[in-house]
């Protein structure tokens, strides 16, 4: 395992000060494609992102449809050079309109085959929230393409991840319970709402960033696709889904950001979380030391 301490020193020496760094995050302000190019070794066991649609967004120009292609196969190559070898890749990708050719063509459909590595699985992440449409149906998914280096060698932690709402927990085959005691596989379909906003409908961990990533989301694929202990990186952090979601889970995180207002938002939520881990832990030692029976 890569010691994380070392992997920050050589990152700072790289690609300078970082905006915000903790004994388990750093981050750097900057346009990936540049940064990615400047760092050149292999420190990731995962990458956990959602890169710009290529929609319109605040925090993106549109560009014509084979300029983006091109883009996402050059920050690609370049974040996959970054991965270990049992490294893995959990893309998030949603859709766009083509002229004369779809309405809502998924990017996956464009994308899968320029990324220079084993697609192990899709995961079709569906959502309640979304535009409601009249003359064709509403859109409720997005997928998460999970991309391995060696398709035989790699992390996957079923259990961290089994879903516990199980229809007939108490089925049985020749005697035996047919049912995991965990739960069962969540399947490659997840059911997860949206970071949504509005006057009364506005999420609890909605911050100000326009395309927030789900906490449940990122959860699932930090538990379920990397160990504890192990270096993620997001190449795209915006709001910082991904750095809360390591801190909680003990495992590191390393993510670029280009736009300085999204940094700042996700410095604060780092801050934020650590101070709540760190009383949480704190109120543990104290009632460990009050109702502990006294030995001796």
């Amino acid at each position: 395992m890569t010691d994380f301490n070392t992997v920050k020193i050589d990152l700072i020496a790289k690609l300078g000060i970082p905006y915000h760094e903790t004994d388990s995050c750093i981050l750097f302000c900057g346009d990936t494609l540049q940064l990615q190019k400047k760092s050149g070794s292999r420190y990731f066991d995962a990458i956990i992102t959602s890169p710009p649609y290529n929609i319109g967004k605040e925090y993106e120009a549109v560009r014509p449809l084979q300029e983006y292609i091109e883009w996402t196969a050059e920050w690609i190559d370049g974040a996959r050079k970054l991965l270990k070898n049992s490294g893995a890749l959990l893309l998030n990708l949603g859709y766009i309109p083509i002229d004369d050719k779809g309405r809502a063509v998924p990017l996956p459909y464009i994308l899968w085959d320029k990324i220079p590595m084993y697609l192990n699985q899709e995961i079709v992440w569906n959502y309640s929230a979304g535009v409601a449409c009249k003359n064709y149906l509403s859109p409720r998914n997005e997928k998460i393409l999970w991309y391995v280096n060696d398709k035989e060698n790699y992390v996957f932690n079923l259990d961290a991840i089994r879903d516990k709402n199980v229809k007939y927990p108490n089925s049985k085959r020749n005697g035996k319970p047919r049912v995991h005691t965990l739960g069962k596989n969540p399947s490659d379909v997840w059911e997860i709402a949206k970071v949504t906003t509005g006057l009364n409908r506005s999420s609890e961990e909605r911050t100000s960033h326009p395309c927030q990533f789900p906490a449940d989301l990122i959860n699932r694929l930090v538990l379920g696709f990397t160990n504890e202990n192990a270096i993620v990186f997001d190449p795209f952090m915006g709001s910082g889904t991904t750095f809360e979601s390591c801190l909680r889970h003990n495992r590191f995180c390393v993510g670029f950001e280009i736009v300085p207002e999204y940094c700042e938002i996700a410095k604060q939520r780092i801050i934020s979380v650590e101070a709540e881990i760190k009383h949480t832990a704190t109120q543990l030692e104290l009632e460990r030391a009050v109702y502990e029976p006294v030995c001796g």
